[in-house]
């Protein structure tokens, strides 16, 4: 049995818009808090992760240090697409369990405001947009053969399961994101913090059917952190530290496995299923075990199918579980009650430590006004699309 590790200290920024801020500036403030809330300084620390898609290059991690502390511990920068910012709390865990570390830091931060991500629309777009070949080159026509922008790989995925479950309609994506929305609206921290009807989000600005603007994550920045303990880091730590620890029951992290139609579109259920499997037999529980789930919602589309990839219904039962009621936040299993990228925001190397934040917050009794009563066991999920996809278990 691996050796077991627990999470002693959590802290979230807001998501948002923060122009007087930089990426260290948020990454700084998210581990002093974490640090903070396990009631450590930086010279407790031993292994340090940051985790950045966009300003990677520039040595995140070690510039935030430069703000909280140059102590000579080891730093790792991580870039895993959407899965940065879990990759980082992997990075901790492997270093805990190599013998290296009792106690790290794990930090995803990101600082997309300030980029062509948010350009005006008659600016033009940073090329992370353009679509490009196998070699590189951007195409100049994107959809020859499917879609490597984001809002049509998911809508492509949408349109896909519609037309394998009958019984499915794009009102059921609708509903999903004004249940997401409703859900930041309890949640201080959430980029957007008020509710939409199914009306407002079916009928706002349509990006790719069937999602509309208010079903596509936005962009935006923020930063989250964790401190990861072992057994003799936390025997360190005061009482109270101790008490509100949470176990880290699982932490997966797999790629893409290989599909048959993979060279004509992305795939976005495989890895997840993937994941998920393999979270559950190193966790030792079951779906049926789970009190929430943070999943990766990067449009509303992702969602239901990621019902069925995390086996929290059986294959197609998507449509039905949501019927139930069960993924809001008083159904039997409440799914993105944090409002979910829909609403809670997407800062890309932010989000995988983000997720992993809100169950902690919820299996400590501490999330307020959207907290799941008597919450023991959660997940957290994130997709890299094309690259990584990283699921934690995690245990009161």
């Amino acid at each position: 049995m691996s050796e077991p590790i627990w999470i002693v200290g959590a802290e979230m920024t807001p998501f948002g818009r923060f122009p007087q801020w930089d990426v260290v500036d948020l990454a700084a403030r998210a581990a002093r808090g974490a640090m903070a809330d396990a009631g450590l300084g930086i010279r407790d620390v031993q292994h340090v992760a940051v985790g950045n898609v966009f300003d990677a290059i520039t040595g995140v991690g070690q510039r935030m240090l430069h703000e909280i502390g140059m102590t000579g511990v080891p730093v790792v920068n991580v870039v895993n697409a959407c899965a940065t910012g879990a990759t980082a709390i992997r990075s901790g865990i492997t270093a805990i369990r190599a013998g290296e570390a009792d106690i790290a830091l794990a930090v995803g931060a990101e600082q997309l405001g300030k980029r062509g991500l948010l350009a005006a629309p008659e600016e033009p777009r940073g090329p992370e947009f353009a679509a490009r070949g196998r070699d590189g080159a951007v195409l100049d026509t994107e959809g020859l053969i499917g879609s490597a922008l984001m809002p049509g790989v998911f809508s492509e995925a949408g349109v896909s399961y519609l037309a394998a479950n009958p019984e499915a309609s794009a009102d059921h994506f609708f509903r999903i994101a004004e249940k997401n929305h409703f859900h930041s609206s309890l949640n201080p921290l959430a980029q957007y913090q008020k509710a939409f009807t199914f009306e407002q989000v079916r009928d706002a600005d349509m990006i790719a059917w069937p999602n509309t603007s208010l079903m596509c994550s936005p962009t935006g920045d923020g930063a989250a952190a964790v401190v990861l303990v072992n057994a003799d880091g936390l025997a360190r730590l005061a009482p109270g530290v101790r008490e509100r620890a949470v176990k880290v029951a699982a932490s997966v992290l797999v790629s893409d496995p290989w599909v048959e139609d993979a060279e004509a579109r992305w795939d976005v259920n495989g890895v997840t299923r993937l994941a998920a499997a393999a979270a559950y037999e190193q966790a030792g529980v079951g779906p049926e075990d789970l009190d929430l789930v943070e999943l990766h919602d990067c449009f509303a589309t992702a969602e239901l199918l990621h019902y069925e990839n995390l086996q929290l219904c059986k294959p197609g039962d998507a449509v039905s579980f949501l019927e139930s009621g069960a993924p809001w936040r008083d159904g039997s299993l409440p799914v993105n009650v944090s409002g979910g990228l829909l609403s809670k925001g997407h800062p890309l190397g932010a989000t995988g430590v983000a997720g992993v934040y809100e169950v902690v917050t919820h299996l400590r009794g501490e999330a307020g006004d959207r907290q799941i009563a008597g919450a023991k066991v959660g997940m957290a999920h994130v997709l890299g699309l094309g690259s990584a996809c990283a699921v934690h278990v995690l245990v009161r």
